[in-house]
Order: C-alpha cells, then structure tokens, then sequence
C-alpha cells in the first residue's frame, strides 16, 4: 500500500507490508469535524472529550504501525459525525445524546443528511479497510486485525485501575495470546472485557474480522497513559513486543477460521 496524504480525507492509510499478516486500525482517531457542520452546535471544548474522539489512540496506532511495519488504516472524522465501529442498524451509529450531552447538530437527522453522512465518512473509511484486507489476502496473507482505542480513567467519578485491556468476542486466537503476553509488562493491570465488552453485532470487528474468519483483537489503553507523545511511545513499543511475539509464536493465526460471534452470526 502507499501512504495517502491526509488532506480532507476520512481516512488515512499508513504504508506497511501486507505479507506480514497484520493490519492495524483506529476508528475514533480524530475530534475532525468539517467547517459546514459548525461543530453540530457544540462548544470547542466539548470536542475535546471522549465523546468526540480517543483522545491518544491514533498516536499509539501510528507508532505501533511504524515499529512493526505494518499496514494501518486510520479514521479522520469525529464520530459524533457518525460512528465508524457501529453497525447501520445501531441507534448509537449518529448520536443525539453522547454521555448526558445533547448533539443539536444530531438531532432530527433526516434520512438524506443520514446518507450523506454515510457517503462522506463512514463508507470511505469502510472500504479502505476492506481493499487493505483484500491485498493482504491476494498477496496470499490473511491479516490479523488489531484496532487500537482508548478509554476514560474514571466514569462517574469512580476510577478505572486498568492500564489497557483486550476486548474480543468469540474467536479466541488473537485475544488469549494477546492477554498472556500484556500481562509481563511490568506493574501493568491488564483487563479482559473491559470496561467495554468485544461483542458487539456490526461494528468494524464484527464486518470485517468476524464475518470473514479472521483472527482479530480491540486493545483499548488508559487515556491518562497516552495523552502525550511519550506515553504513547512507550505504549505502541510495549504492544510491538507483544504483539510481534504473539504473531511468531501462536500458530493459526492468519488461517480463515469461522468461530462466530456471541451476538450471533
């Protein structure tokens, strides 16, 4: 793949090689919302939340994409636009209300403003997932799909002790080895499911991993750990030796295998 400039773009796609047999993405990269949105009436610092973006996971993506030389696909767009790892069908895919926030700009969608949305975001980005999957494949290396998130370091108040935590559904080939090997990096908590759960019917997992057989995993890291460009460092090489260890040693992982889902498929 050649690394596309990023100019108004939904997305972005990072040069790698496909016959590595990973593929790295990151669905809530960016806070981006075009000009003509007008913010969906949101203040600027209501941009900066969670609600908007993964405030640190697209720099862990980008670093763990360079250490390892892989591929990587990378969304643009706020996804209080539309929500790239959500389903057509889910109601949370435009949200009028993100965590007790109101989206004027979301609120009374029409049916064609939903389209164009779709058209304008969610399907660009969509379909480079899919092509980045089909060189994999035609170059005759089934990619194992890790996607990179973040999550808050409390919620209502309470704090989360989890450093990262895998999130899978289903197919345990990636995730379990992926599990074992966080867990020696040194003082880490590392969590299984949460605060988040994997299953969850139609998001960007579930169309492109689950659907076709391939092994994948959601590594979500603590946002306090990765808000800098050190943390974030330091992350993507914690994740580089894990992940580059889990792909030399677990046997079957870039085999078409289909395991299902527990939202059922």
């Amino acid at each position: 793949m050649v690394q596309e400039e990023s100019g108004e773009k939904p997305y972005r796609t990072i040069d790698g090689d496909v016959k590595l047999g990973l593929l790295i993405l990151c669905d809530h990269a960016q806070n981006r919302i075009p000009e003509d949105f007008h913010t969906l009436g949101l203040r600027p610092e209501d941009l900066h939340r969670h609600t908007a973006f993964d405030l640190g996971a697209e720099g862990v993506a980008r670093f763990l994409a360079k250490m390892l030389g892989a591929p990587a696909v990378i969304s643009q767009f706020s996804r209080l636009l539309v929500d790239p790892n959500r389903g057509l069908d889910d109601p949370t895919l435009i949200m009028e209300i993100a965590d007790g926030l109101v989206v004027p700009g979301n609120v009374g969608l029409s049916g064609a403003a939903r389209e164009e949305r779709l058209d304008r975001f969610y399907r660009p980005y969509d379909d480079a997932i899919g092509r980045t999957i089909g060189a994999a494949v035609g170059a005759g290396r089934p990619p194992v799909i890790l996607s990179i998130h973040s999550f808050t370091q409390a919620w209502k108040g309470v704090p989360r002790p989890w450093h990262a935590s895998v999130l899978w559904d289903k197919d345990p080939r990636l995730p379990l080895p992926l599990l074992d090997g966080l867990k020696t990096i040194p003082d880490a908590v590392i969590g299984d499911n949460v605060p988040y759960s994997g299953q969850l019917k139609g998001d960007t997992l579930y169309r492109h991993a689950t659907a076709r057989g391939l092994a994948h995993a959601l590594i979500e890291v603590r946002q306090d750990l990765i808000l800098g460009e050190a943390g974030q460092a330091e992350w993507a090489a914690h994740l580089a030796r894990v992940v580059s260890g889990v792909l030399r040693s677990t046997n079957g992982l870039n085999a078409i295998e289909h395991h299902g889902s527990h939202t059922g498929i």
